[in-house]
C-alpha cells in the first residue's frame, strides 16, 4: 500500500555497477530516517562480479525485486525492463521512483514512470557528452526531460539543465559517489582489501578498464587499443568487463606485452588499485572522476567526457587512440581538485532532503 502522508514509499531502480555504488549512501540515509525503500534490480548487470559483490561490499540489502532482464542489444534489453518494471511497480505501489545515471535501466525507468502516477527523480542529472551516437547520451537526456526532480552533481551540470529549460525542476546536491569514495578510501587505507591471486603489490603499474561499445564492438579499434596498452612502458592491469572478454574472444584478440587481464574488481579492490597505480586508463565515466579525487592521473579513451571538470583541472586527458606519452602525462605537475568541486561528501543527505521536499510540493 502507498505510504501515509509525509512517509512516502520509495523505489530505487538500479541495474549496473555504477548504480549500485550510487544507491548505497542514499539507501543508508533513507534507513536513518525510517523511510521504506525498495531496491529494484533490472538485471542489466547479472554477473555476480558486477552485481552481488557490490551489494555485499556496500552493505545494500538484497533487492526487493530482480527483473532479470539480462543481456541483449539496447532495444531488447530496454524493452524487457519496461515490460517487467511496470508489473513490479504495480506490486510495490511506491510514491517515489529514483533512477540513476545513464544506463538502459535509467531510460526504461523514466519511460515507465512517466506514464504512471509516481514522482520521478533523476540522480546525476545534467551530464552531457554532446555525442548523440552514445546510447548513454540519449538515456540521460530522456531521463532528465521526463523527471519531476533533477538532482545535479555539479555547477556545470546545473548550467546545462538551465540551458535546456529545466532549471525550475533542478537542484545541485553534489556527487553521491563522493560519499562512497571517501568512506571506502578511508577503510581501504586502514585495512587494504584482499586482491586477486597473483596481484603483486606494486606502485609502478597502470590500472585500466574498457567496456563501452564504441571501443569494444569494432574489432579493428579494439585490437588497436589492446595493442597500445600492451606496448606501454609500464605494466598495465586491465580489469576486464565480461563484454570486453567476450569481444576479445570473438575477434581472436589476445593481451600482449605488459598487458595482463584480470576479472572485474570489487569496489574496495578498485579503490585500492587506483590508489596504488601511477595512472588510470579507462572509458568509464565514474573511474575518471574517482581517479581525480584520489589524486591519480587519468587517460580517457574517448573523444569527450561528461566530467569536464576533471579535464579542466588537469587530471584527465581525452585521448581516444591512446597516442599520448604516458610518462609525460604522469610527470606533468597538477594541483589537487578544488575543494567541493563535486560536493562536500554529504550528497546523500542533500538528495533525500530535496526528494522529500519536492515530493511534498508535488503532492500538494
Amino acid at each position: 500500500m502507498t505510504a501515509d502522508l509525509g512517509r512516502p514509499t520509495i523505489v530505487s531502480l538500479v541495474g549496473a555497477r555504477p548504480q549500485f555504488v550510487k544507491v548505497a549512501p542514499i539507501h543508508h540515509e533513507l534507513q536513518k530516517r525510517g523511510l521504506q525503500h525498495h531496491i529494484v534490480h533490472s538485471g542489466q548487470h547479472y554477473d555476480d562480479r558486477l552485481s552481488k559483490s557490490f551489494f555485499d561490499d556496500l552493505h545494500i540489502p538484497v533487492p526487493s525485486v530482480n527483473l532479470e532482464a539480462g543481456s541483449g542489444d539496447h532495444a531488447e534489453q530496454t524493452a524487457r525492463i519496461i515490460e517487467r518494471l511496470d508489473k513490479a511497480l504495480e506490486q510495490l505501489r511506491p510514491d517515489i521512483v529514483i533512477v540513476y545515471g545513464d544506463t538502459n535501466t535509467t531510460l526504461a525507468g523514466a519511460v515507465v514512470v512517466s506514464k504512471r502516477s509516481e514522482y520521478l527523480v533523476h540522480v546525476e542529472a545534467g551530464l552531457r557528452s554532446f555525442n548523440r551516437q552514445m546510447p548513454e547520451e540519449t538515456n540521460r537526456i530522456v531521463a532528465d526531460h521526463l523527471s519531476h526532480l533533477l538532482l545535479a552533481p555539479t555547477t556545470a551540470a546545473m548550467k546545462i539543465l538551465e540551458v535546456e529549460g529545466l532549471a525550475s525542476r533542478s537542484r545541485q546536491v553534489g556527487d553521491v559517489m563522493v560519499d562512497v569514495l571517501r568512506n571506502t578510501a578511508n577503510t581501504v587505507s586502514k585495512q587494504p582489501p584482499t586482491m586477486p591471486a597473483g596481484w603483486a603489490e606494486s606502485t609502478d603499474y597502470v590500472f585500466a578498464t574498457l567496456h563501452r561499445a564504441e571501443n569494444t564492438d569494432d574489432p579493428t579499434r579494439l585490437r588497436k587499443l589492446i595493442d597500445r596498452l600492451g606496448a606501454m612502458h609500464h605494466d598495465v592491469r586491465l580489469a576486464a568487463h565480461p563484454r570486453l572478454t567476450a569481444r576479445m574472444s570473438e575477434f581472436n584478440i589476445s593481451a600482449t606485452g605488459g598487458l595482463s587481464l584480470w576479472q572485474p574488481l570489487s569496489y574496495p579492490q578498485t579503490v585500492h588499485a587506483i590508489v596504488k597505480s601511477v595512472a588510470v586508463i579507462t572509458d568509464s565515466g565514474g573511474l575518471q572522476k574517482e581517479a581525480a579525487l584520489l589524486g591519480c592521473p587519468c587517460i580517457t579513451a574517448r573523444h569527450e567526457t561528461e566530467w569536464v571538470e576533471t579535464v579542466h583541472a588537469g587530471w584527465n586527458l581525452l585521448d581516444p587512440d591512446l597516442n599520448a606519452s604516458l610518462g609525460e602525462w604522469i610527470r606533468r605537475p597538477r594541483a589537487p581538485l578544488s575543494e567541493g568541486m563535486f560536493g562536500n561528501g554529504h550528497a546523500a543527505r542533500n538528495i533525500v532532503d530535496e526528494i522529500l521536499g519536492g515530493w511534498g510540493r508535488h503532492r500538494d
